[in-house]
């Protein structure tokens, strides 16, 4: 696996930042258009190498699809890769959050975007299949491998934890591996990956509301979340609603709902709360508290993956998150295809964009904005 930059910072920051605009419809969907523009593409990554980082990020805390960005930006062009591919794929997002605030306490209501996603979460669907069944074949090295993938996504169904299948499926992948092969674990390989979820709490108790407790809040929320958009919201409550008393249910719940319906990152969520109560200085320092140790976490995976791929045995640790993390995005995707495809020109949108994917090779971004334009329209024509 080459670790040397081969690239330059400018095309890392035209390439995230038009992700930051297009990548609607979640992790899943993001790390779907990702994989097609760098892996498929342009070629900046073999599919192992991309692969590996998908389940390295399921096991640190913090945005999947924002790591993965990160990730693919200091692969290609080094420290300044690093701060553009973030840089460019959050500001975006937090801009376009950030209008909706300002609008949100302005007007004191925000827009719902329903006619928006109706076209582009069709589309969604497809773009995640096509990067399943690329990953999927480069991920499912034996009957072992197939095995762990498909219990994942079964047992995700069944509502069992993520981060158990992921841990508990990499360990028994690993154990199966020894005892087919023999040999000792090296325990020294696995704790420092397996310590990076440990950051302490740092959110100051301090009764009075500030910026630098609004920082600590949001970088305590970046350094420590796993899951989804509804653990964020679990988050956020304890804190922001029941601890401090700073926000309302309902404020909150509109915060939630504007980061899952614009592009981008789901914690732009922070960008709108930061604005409701600190104004613009405030929507500044929560999204920078919140996204600060997604960069810190891709510096520090960047030197530990390539070494647990050098040992059998954290290798096939390794293995096992891959197919744990393809089978927890299989889940994620037959969810929000139920609650995408929902009539016949939904639908319809599904099977034309999985034609196009697979057969003539378009680009994700632009069925992406095509489903948005149908979407548009016919909540015009309706309306």
């Amino acid at each position: 696996m080459n670790q040397q930059p081969q690239g330059n910072v400018g095309e890392v920051l035209r390439l995230c930042t038009r992700l930051g605009f297009t990548a609607f419809g979640g992790p899943a969907a993001h790390i779907a258009m990702l994989h097609d523009e760098v892996v498929v593409r342009r070629g900046w990554l073999e599919e192992q190498h991309f692969l590996d980082m998908v389940g390295a990020t399921n096991l640190v805390p913090g945005p999947n699809s924002t790591e993965m960005v990160i990730h693919v930006g200091y692969h290609r062009a080094g420290w300044k890769g690093l701060i553009a591919a973030g840089v460019g794929f959050i500001l975006p997002a937090a801009l376009l959050v950030g209008i909706l605030a300002w609008a949100y306490v302005t007007y004191g209501s925000t827009p719902e975007g329903l006619s928006l996603l109706y076209g582009i979460k069709p589309v969604i669907i497809a773009i995640v299949l096509q990067a399943l069944f690329r990953l999927g074949k480069t991920a499912m090295k034996g009957p072992l491998l197939a095995a762990a993938g498909i219990a994942a996504l079964a047992l995700y169904l069944l509502g069992v934890n993520e981060l158990v299948l992921l841990f508990g499926i990499g360990l028994l992948v690993a154990l199966v591996q020894f005892a087919r092969h023999g040999g000792s674990f090296s325990v020294k390989a696995i704790l420092p990956f397996a310590g990076l979820g440990s950051l302490p709490l740092i959110v100051s108790q301090a009764a009075s509301v500030n910026l630098n407790q609004l920082f600590l809040v949001f970088l305590k929320v970046g350094a420590l979340l796993y899951g989804s958009g509804y653990v964020l919201l679990a988050f956020l409550r304890n804190d922001l609603v029941l601890r401090l008393g700073w926000l309302t249910d309902q404020q909150l719940l509109d915060a939630v709902a504007i980061g899952q319906f614009t592009p981008g990152p789901v914690f732009t969520t922070a960008t709108f709360v930061g604005y409701v109560l600190g104004g613009v200085p405030g929507a500044i320092i929560a999204t920078v508290g919140i996204f600060l140790p997604a960069f810190c976490f891709v510096a520090v995976l960047r030197h530990i993956v390539p070494l647990m791929r050098r040992s059998p045995w954290t290798a096939a640790l390794l293995d096992g998150v891959n197919v744990a993390a393809l089978g927890l995005m299989a889940g994620v995707t037959w969810q929000l295809g139920v609650a995408a495809v929902t009539d016949w020109l939904t639908a319809l949108l599904a099977v034309a964009a999985t034609v196009l994917l697979f057969r003539f090779k378009i680009n994700s971004a632009w069925l992406v904005l095509a489903g948005g334009v149908v979407g548009l329209v016919v909540g015009w024509v309706g309306g």
